[in-house]
């Protein structure tokens, strides 16, 4: 069966997407039409999704997979500044940001499906149907404190902290009681957090030998998930707040 009408299969993993995201508050009639003209589209591991500098408007909807939007210094170094998972919308601020270049790229850190949605059609519902204008300020909104509230997050923090925040983030639950597991080097972590990876690997000797987490061939395993997040968490902890 197609979704909506617009040429893009419905199945079960689409339709939670949809439900998690701004998107599932329209009704069908109206998401339909914001959905005219969506393709999916596979990005597989490691692959670039969006470079810095790219230009026009860009929106999907992950599916399922997991992306990291990140940015880049002049001398290499990186920061990832989002992580979007199933359910999650990106590209909504270029529909409106007139000239709009990527600041920053888009990676696919595991096999992803997202929806690509046809950037002309939604830009001209948000201006005609209420309900569409208000799912995208929500989501404009949301994105708003979100990368606010990342300030302290890589400016005052140490980078245990930072490094416990990337790792709760990329965690998933593995079957068969394999516990929370985040497959990434730990070349990749350090340029996320914005080190070196001789950093990375001190403090996660640190980590190891407090039995929070586990080292492994391209994957880190959490085994203290709390203690993780009282890490992560120190900075909330302070009283800081992104909107006084």
């Amino acid at each position: 069966m197609d979704a909506g009408g617009t040429g893009v299969r419905s199945d079960t993993r689409l339709a939670n997407a949809i439900a998690a995201s701004h998107l599932g508050s329209l009704d069908p009639g109206c998401l339909a039409q914001v959905m005219a003209g969506a393709r999916i589209r596979n990005d597989p591991a490691g692959s670039l999704v969006r470079r810095i500098g790219e230009g026009g408007s860009h929106v999907e909807l992950v599916i399922s997979g997991l992306l990291r939007a990140e940015v880049s210094s002049p001398d290499g170094r990186s920061l990832a500044i989002r992580y979007a998972h199933p359910g999650d919308l990106v590209g909504v601020a270029s529909l409106f940001a007139r000239p709009y270049v990527m600041p920053g790229s888009l990676h696919a850190l595991v096999d992803s499906e997202l929806l690509e949605l046809q950037p002309d059609v939604v830009r001209r519902l948000a201006r005609h149907e209420i309900a569409v204008a208000n799912a995208l300020i929500d989501e404009l909104s949301e994105r708003v404190v979100a990368f606010v509230a990342e300030i302290p997050g890589s400016a005052f923090t140490t980078v245990r902290q930072r490094i416990a925040r990337h790792l709760l983030h990329l965690a998933t639950e593995q079957p068969g009681g394999q516990g929370l597991v985040a497959r990434v080097t730990q070349q990749r972590l350090a340029d996320a957090v914005g080190t070196v990876r001789e950093v990375v690997v001190r403090e996660l000797r640190g980590l190891r030998e407090e039995r929070v987490v586990e080292t492994g061939s391209g994957s880190i395993t959490i085994l203290d998930p709390g203690r993780l997040a009282e890490d992560a968490d120190e900075t909330i902890a302070t009283g800081w707040n992104p909107g006084s």
